[in-house]
């Protein structure tokens, strides 16, 4: 039932085709030049405190109307923002400053900073419609095996073998960097281990203890009792694995970018359009991931639907996908009543469309899953949870982290 539930979801969303009238080539991946980042200067600062709240916290958001009032940004606005500081596994950060070329000036400003006060936090909008991925053929495939869980609470997406696309809030709060945050880490989903439920071997100093001349009475029981020990411990992880409840390989975090549109230091609130961040891991997984895709128009979603997967509080460990409309849009912003709790912040909104030329479609992340906010929309405070998008400065930006310069960061 399960399997047919979830083969009726992806046909559905992935030919959403209105009345036969819109054509397949309106939903497609449009590659285009993109601006140029590139790293200027490098400053050592001090290191970071570690001891703000594992929370987020903004104070004000400004709506699509007032976004509009805004005035257009500066080239030097743009740069400043889009400069970042990089925190190291051993304490310390530096600041980078970078240089925009090839950009073209939106007409309006897009940073969120004025507007309604943060009311009441409601997540979930009537009927609950999210999915707990509960069957291991779909939790260790593409597309939720992309899926990864901080420790620090927060969700995040695999976008190369050794980087992890997140929302800046998990890790820094606009003035410092979290607790928890300088250890910070990174859990793969993972089922059974290899071998998982065989016998195994004692560890060598059982064994010597077994095989010794002078072996003690009751040596022979404590091995026994070890052994019983690891099958139940076994056992344990098997029923979880049978429930959905998959267990995670974690792994440490070399360095995390963010960007200083977010990292204001106490200068300003953080700006919710640059609410993400990205964390190179220790060491390289193997798994498949997803690639960035630049955010289209709602115009241009099949159906106007997004999709992502995260790790919601109120689900125990349990993966939870869900898929929704997008209410409405600015340049940096998607407002959506997408269904999801704490924990699944962070998230990568992806979307399915044709490649250019070819019969395939694909899955991109256009946006991270920011939160709940009250915004000022058309001079009405409305609740939205909200995504920041990828646009092709931040395509730039994340692509410039991602491979150290740009030079393979032409097209998006």
């Amino acid at each position: 039932m399960e399997s047919m539930l979830f083969c009726w979801i992806f046909l559905t969303l992935g030919w959403t085709l209105i009345d036969g009238s819109e054509m397949e080539q309106d939903f497609m991946w449009h590659l285009s030049k993109i601006p140029r980042v590139i790293s200027e200067r490098t400053f050592h600062l001090t290191s970071p405190t570690f001891e703000a709240d594992a929370k987020m916290v903004l104070s004000r958001v400004c709506g699509i109307e007032c976004q509009k009032e805004l005035p257009a940004p500066s080239l030097s606005d743009l740069e400043d923002s889009l400069s970042y500081e990089t925190v190291f596994e051993n304490g310390t950060r530096t600041l980078t400053r970078v240089k925009v070329q090839d950009v073209v000036l939106e007409p309006t400003q897009n940073i969120s900073r004025k507007g309604a006060s943060v009311r009441r936090k409601r997540q979930v909008y009537g009927t609950d419609s999210r999915f707990s991925i509960l069957d291991k053929k779909f939790l260790t495939n593409f597309p939720f095996n992309t899926a990864v869980k901080l420790s620090t609470g927060c969700s995040g997406i695999l976008i190369s073998p050794s980087h992890v696309l997140t929302a800046a809030h998990c890790v820094h709060d606009g003035k410092d960097y979290i607790k928890g945050s300088k250890k910070l880490r990174v859990g793969l989903l993972k089922m059974r281990n290899k071998g998982a439920g065989k016998k195994r071997k004692g560890s060598k100093r059982s064994r010597r203890e077994a095989d010794g001349g002078d072996q003690r009475e009751g040596t022979k029981d404590n091995l026994e009792r070890t052994k019983a020990g690891r099958r139940r411990k076994e056992s344990r992880r098997g029923r979880r694995v049978a429930e959905g409840r998959p267990s995670f390989q974690w792994t440490r975090v070399k360095n995390t970018h963010i960007p200083k549109g977010w990292a204001r230091g106490g200068k300003g609130d953080a700006a919710l359009d640059y609410d993400y961040a990205l964390l190179e891991l220790k060491r390289a997984h193997k798994k498949k991931y997803m690639e960035l895709g630049i955010s289209p128009t709602i115009k241009k979603l099949p159906g106007g639907m997004i999709h992502f997967s995260g790790f919601d509080h109120d689900r125990a460990d349990q993966l939870v996908y869900r898929f929704c409309s997008v209410s409405d849009e600015s340049n940096d912003l998607l407002y959506q009543y997408c269904d999801a709790e704490s924990g699944s912040t962070g998230s990568g909104v992806y979307l399915r469309l044709k490649e250019p030329d070819k019969k395939n479609w694909k899955r991109k992340i256009i946006a991270v899953y920011s939160g709940h906010q009250w915004v000022d929309v058309h001079g009405v405070q409305k609740d939205y949870n909200v995504a920041v998008r990828i646009t092709p400065l931040k395509y730039a930006q994340i692509c410039l982290w991602i491979h150290g310069d740009n030079a393979n960061c032409t097209y998006g």
